[in-house]
C-alpha cells in the first residue's frame, strides 16, 4: 500500500490512517473523535483553495485543515 500525507489526498480517494503524530491536544481531540490508527475514510469534498478537506468516516463527516492533520501518514485504499 501507497502510504501519503493527508494534505496530498484528493476528492473521492479511500484510505486508512496508518500513523499518527507525537500526541498534541489537537490530535488528541482528533482521536476522540475516531481518527485512530487502522480508520477507513472517503475524501468527500475539497475547498476551493485546497483547504479544508471534507471526509466521510465512522457514519459522519468532518472537515479538516492540511495543518492541523501535518504529520499523519494515510494508506491509500483502491
Amino acid at each position: 500500500m501507497t502510504t501519503v500525507d493527508f494534505g496530498e489526498l484528493k476528492k473521492g480517494m479511500r484510505a486508512r490512517i496508518a500513523s499518527t503524530p507525537e500526541p498534541k491536544d489537537h490530535v488528541l481531540r482528533f482521536h476522540e473523535m475516531g481518527l485512530t490508527p487502522g480508520t477507513e475514510f472517503k475524501v468527500v469534498k475539497i475547498a476551493p483553495l485546497g483547504d479544508p478537506i471534507e471526509i466521510d468516516l465512522r457514519g459522519y463527516r468532518l472537515c479538516l485543515r492540511k495543518l492541523e492533520m501535518a504529520g499523519f501518514e494515510v494508506e491509500l485504499l483502491d
